[in-house]
């Protein structure tokens, strides 16, 4: 291996907590070799044993989640109170597409015709790179290894260098439940150019990437002269519109969780708050009150409920985009918070902020923040609230909160998003499909149609005499 490494730092320290060696680039040509020999003997195998395989290891990274939680919780600064639901949620998603495999991979018939046989074969693509974010990087690779798998490709994860143990430990784990050498391989890099040149290894057929819109980009660029597919799951900047029918008290706790969870580093995280003008004041009351019960400090504290953001760097644009807001007429209507106020020193805290009287000049309501603000903004009425929840570059979620459940129903169908919610947000159902438009992605992972990307279709054609 490379003699380089890559050098994790904890976002609450930022002191080192994982070296791993960089895989150089001829390194990963060997790796895709590798993959495309293995290939040939796991696409043979049949699909109950990849599943008695899948299965196998993912009950041990169950039997292991409270070690690879706080693993996790080191490597990317989750509070260790939450962490290891990740991982529980891992094993719902992954439930949903084992329970699906059979149907969604079976050969689908022609129609009937007279001395001819035709049916259309689901046949695996072969290896399949996955990129994979560091803010929910089990849930992330769920979403495409077991479908990749289970559809007879081979594997290739790329973690993102925030949570390069993550990568090592599903690779070890693997093959502890047996899956054969070359199956599913890791490669190590930090460098977006080498990605991009990873992208065009012949023997890599499909790319599977979450992260963010520009390397959703950067990924695509490289592919450009080749004809293999790609999905893309990118950022977001997430409304949601409270009508003057909610129930203030319950909303404001479903808002605060859905923008502060993970100190908002998520791509379905709530960015944007549009409020019915008849209950803005009442409303942002409820907000002050919920953040109030919130606790920022030490990820390894169970009492913690928002810990860190990931690096120095994610800090200053955080705190830039609160700037801007703030040059720009917007009111820091944060309540008293002590933990709030006296941050542990080492770390890249962002405490919270609810920002109102905020509107579409500011960045932070044009672009992903990516950090744990409420900007809440005032509108007349439903019109209003939809034009602006729709004046965006992304659309991955959106949502309306509302006891009038056919009205709400009716603005959701005006909403340009891949999964729209009323009274609920910042929840991926594996039943549903999780796709994101415009700048928020390409394709989808999820839902009936999980499996989609994994398989290309292969046509058959039997005449049955030469009569």
């Amino acid at each position: 291996m490379s003699e380089a490494t890559i050098r994790t730092v904890s976002p609450s320290t930022n002191k080192v907590v994982a070296e791993v060696p960089v895989t150089t680039l001829s390194e990963a040509r060997s790796i895709a070799k590798a993959s495309e020999d293995a290939f040939a003997s796991w696409s043979s195998v049949a699909l109950a044993e990849r599943k008695r395989i899948v299965q196998r290891a993912l009950a041990l990274i169950q039997q292991r989640k409270m070690e690879l939680s706080r693993e996790l919780t080191v490597q990317m600064g989750r509070p260790i109170a939450f962490s290891h639901k990740e991982i529980e949620t891992m094993q719902k998603r992954a439930d949903y597409l084992i329970d699906i495999a059979e149907e969604s991979l079976q050969s689908l018939p022609g129609r009937p015709e007279a001395g001819f046989k035709r049916w259309i074969k689901k046949v695996p693509v072969g290896p399949i790179l996955v990129v994979f974010a560091w803010n929910f990087p089990y849930l992330i690779i769920v979403n495409a290894l077991v479908p990749a798998l289970l559809a007879g490709n081979t594997v290739i994860l790329k973690p993102s260098p925030q949570t390069p143990l993550v990568g090592r430990r599903v690779e070890e784990i693997f093959a502890e439940a047996g899956l054969p050498a070359g199956v599913l391989q890791v490669i190590q890099s930090g460098d977006v150019q080498v990605m991009q040149e990873l992208v065009k290894i012949p023997e890599i057929k499909a790319v599977s990437f979450t992260g963010s819109t520009a390397g959703g980009l950067a990924i695509r660029e490289a592919a450009a002269g080749r004809t293999i597919p790609l999905n893309l799951e990118l950022g977001g900047n997430d409304p949601a519109y409270v009508r003057p029918d909610s129930d203030l008290q319950y909303v404001a706790a479903q808002l605060v969780d859905g923008a502060v969870f993970n100190s908002g580093q998520s791509c379905c995280a709530i960015e944007r708050i549009y409020v019915h003008a008849d209950v803005h004041d009442e409303f942002v009351r409820e907000l002050q009150k919920e953040l109030e019960t919130y606790k920022l400090g030490d990820p390894m504290d169970p009492s913690t409920m928002v810990g860190p953001v990931i690096s120095r760097a994610a800090q200053k644009a955080i705190n830039a985009q609160i700037e801007d807001a703030l040059a720009k007429g917007a009111v820091d209507s944060t309540p008293a918070n002590e933990s709030f106020r006296k941050p542990p020193p080492d770390g890249n805290y962002v405490a919270p902020r609810l920002l109102t009287n905020v509107d579409h000049s500011m960045v932070i309501m044009r672009e992903e923040t990516f950090g744990p603000v409420l900007p809440v903004a005032r509108v007349s009425g439903d019109d209003e609230a939809v034009r602006l929840m729709n004046d965006t570059d992304y659309g991955l979620t959106a949502s309306v909160w509302t006891k009038d459940i056919q009205r709400g129903e009716e603005l959701i169908e005006q909403l340009q998003a891949g999964t729209v919610f009323i009274n609920r947000c910042d929840y991926p159902n594996p039943d549903l499909a999780w796709t994101g438009w415009n700048k928020s992605g390409l394709g989808c992972t999820l839902g009936p149609r999980g499996y989609d990307f994994f398989f290309k279709l292969k046509s058959y054609h039997v005449k049955e005499s030469q009569a």
